[in-house]
């Protein structure tokens, strides 16, 4: 009887353990169709750029994104990145040629980033000459709540002074 008792134990205590021990299923792996998507803002945002629409282009960003931008202080939220990269919009000899050369995607499915280059033309505040500039760039995104992909974070620097 005993014998009996501790096999319909052990055999409960196998089925219990059993039952606990599945882990739920990985979600699905979206990254993929992820960075189709990322590539797809980073196009628009990248044309927005290249027209001057300061509205379109902040778009991009959530409300609550950070700036890094080159001899400015650090941008909090939506509005004053939009207010800063309106000051380079409104530069007579502003142009701006983006090239995404890396992007990765969480397996989560709610964050990227992606890294470029880029060849920016703005007017030389010491001589007021147009000039080139050459450097690179870095944009975290995440998914939002209605399952657009916004910037969070975006920064981007000279690859030598000038």
């Amino acid at each position: 009887m005993v014998r009996d008792a501790s096999l319909i134990a052990g055999l409960v205590l196998a089925v219990l353990t059993a039952g606990c021990s599945k882990a739920p299923a990985p979600p699905p792996d979206t990254r993929a169709a992820d960075l189709e998507i990322i590539s797809e803002v980073e196009t628009a945002s990248h044309q927005a750029a290249a027209n001057k629409d300061v509205e379109k282009w902040a778009a991009f960003f959530a409300e609550d994104a950070s700036g890094l931008f080159p001899g400015d202080k650090m941008l909090n939220g939506k509005a004053a990145i939009e207010g800063a990269i309106a000051t380079y919009f409104a530069d007579p000899d502003f142009s701006l040629k983006l090239q995404a050369t890396r992007a990765m995607a969480s397996r989560g499915g709610d964050m990227a980033y992606s890294q470029g280059t880029y060849i920016m033309t703005r007017t030389n505040p010491m001589n007021k000459k147009p000039m080139t500039v050459n450097g690179k760039y870095l944009t975290v995104y995440t998914k939002q709540a209605d399952g657009s992909w916004k910037a969070v974070a975006h920064a981007f620097n000279a690859d030598s002074p000038g």
